[in-house]
């Protein structure tokens, strides 16, 4: 049950992290929705959102993992974050 608690927690970070990093706007994507193709993030707001990920979560994202596809939505990221683990 822990583990459900801390992943909604990681979620609503995601989220807030992506409206105040990245668009500015007041949006709230689908999990699988393209962050990219919605215009919720673009590649020159990818390292700001990848800097405060690795803040947020005490991770180290090495610049090889900076492409855009491994952070395309929200449901992505979250499985890159446990892959991270």
């Amino acid at each position: 049950m822990m583990l459900a608690y801390r992943s909604m927690e990681e979620r609503q970070w995601l989220l807030a992290g992506l409206i105040r990093i990245a668009s500015k706007k007041d949006v709230t994507p689908e999990v699988d929705e393209s962050l990219f193709d919605s215009g919720l993030l673009d590649s020159f707001a990818l390292p700001d959102l990848v800097s405060a990920i690795e803040r947020e979560f005490h991770i180290s994202i090495p610049d090889s993992d900076l492409n855009p596809k491994k952070f395309e939505s929200i449901a992505r990221i979250e499985r890159y974050l446990d892959s991270r683990r």
